[in-house]
């Protein structure tokens, strides 16, 4: 009996999709940037080229999940690794077959068809649904939907915004660094060298995240906070905030390496889940508190709200003029902004849009990434 169970774990098989996508993932461990994007490009090529194509797969995996010729090298290491194969000698078209050679083998391709068809439907489908749940509005997602949905936030790289500092550094273009070149025929003995140059160095911008978990925003509030997390731990000029009927403060929390138990570290600091809305006075503590003090002053802020304002929206109004006024950028995310039949006729949405740079969806996976990619232009 021992035998036989031995036996039946060597032997199970397991999906083709299931396979490529530890391999995506591999590669990613191996530190090349891949993407959820890449790894559902990397699928569709592989089902398009046929899985039983070694050299197609290997040059559908090289095309699509790497990004620069840097990753070319781990690519392989991670294959041979992952698949137990070298690289393919050649990495070309299968040559055409005479027409007699064609007529032999139509019966043994026709017998191997049918398992092959199914296996590329089934990858297929699966990039489908993933995709298809990308786009899905986060408030109308099932239980099961949303656990995958939140293993699908580890494929999220947000990169920080640039600023200009005052100091120069070393550059391939800018203005002559004299001293620099002066020194570089010093070291050549007086003999003419390099012309040096040098221009002004680069820093992240700060990103703050003011995020409303009030009753309204709590189908999106779990969401949200993983966004969070992914943004603190990806970068390290990142604060989160949660505005309700009081703002928190919960960047401390976020910083645990495991998004769930950074999900209870913050929520245990949160006394107004799911409860009233006051976006002013959040808004007001913020400033008064860290604005001022230099959090708020030319960083990123990132308010992700519906918009529906318990208090007087001319408080609001004065707020989010300070905000505006302290602020490099000013980025409002609300979740029903995806919807085509939206209108911002929210009283606080009407009273904030004059004071913000961009405003954008907040309702998705993908409506996440490209909040991402305003964040990192602004």
């Amino acid at each position: 009996m021992a035998s036989s169970r031995g036996e039946s774990a060597v032997i199970r098989v397991r999906p083709p999709e299931e396979i490529l996508l530890g391999f995506a993932r591999a590669l990613r461990a191996a530190g090349v940037p891949v993407t959820a994007d890449r790894e559902r490009t990397f699928l569709l090529a592989a089902a398009t080229v046929g899985l039983e194509d070694q050299a197609g797969v290997y040059a559908a995996g090289r095309a699509t999940l790497c990004g620069s010729p840097s990753d070319l090298e781990r690519y392989d290491l991670v294959y041979a690794a992952w698949f137990g194969a070298e690289r393919p000698a050649a990495v070309r078209r299968r040559p055409s077959r005479p027409p007699e050679a064609m007529a032999d083998l139509g019966d043994a391709e026709s017998s191997q068809e049918g398992g092959d068809d199914e296996s590329l439907d089934e990858v297929r489908a699966r990039a489908s649904a993933m995709e298809v749940l990308r786009h899905r509005d986060i408030a109308s997602l099932s239980a099961i939907e949303r656990a995958t949905l939140a293993r699908m936030f580890a494929d999220l790289r947000p990169r920080p915004p640039r600023r200009r500092t005052h100091r120069l550094a070393a550059a391939a273009k800018g203005r002559v660094d004299a001293r620099a070149t002066l020194r570089e025929m010093l070291r050549r003995h007086g003999e003419p060298g390099p012309i040096k140059w040098r221009r002004r160095a680069e820093r992240p911008r700060r990103v703050v995240l003011l995020i409303d978990v009030s009753g309204s925003m709590s189908a999106y509030a779990d969401s949200l906070l993983r966004l969070g997390h992914v943004w603190v731990r990806s970068t390290g000029h990142v604060e989160v905030f949660t505005l309700g009927t009081r703002l928190t403060h919960v960047t401390a929390g976020l910083q645990h390496p495991d998004p769930d138990r950074a999900l209870v570290a913050a929520g245990r600091t949160i006394p107004d889940w799911s409860g009233g809305t006051r976006l002013a006075h959040g808004l007001k503590a913020f400033l008064d508190r860290w604005g001022r003090r230099g959090m708020a002053r030319g960083a990123v802020v990132v308010l992700v709200s519906d918009g529906w304002e318990r208090e007087d929206p001319a408080g609001l109004a004065v707020q989010m003029r300070r905000l505006h006024g302290l602020a490099h950028h000013v980025v409002w995310a609300n979740p029903h902004r995806g919807h085509d039949a939206y209108e911002p006729v929210q009283v606080g949405i009407v009273a904030a849009l004059p004071y913000v740079d961009s405003f954008v969806a907040g309702h998705s996976m993908a409506a996440f990434a490209e909040l991402m990619e305003v964040v990192e232009h602004a």
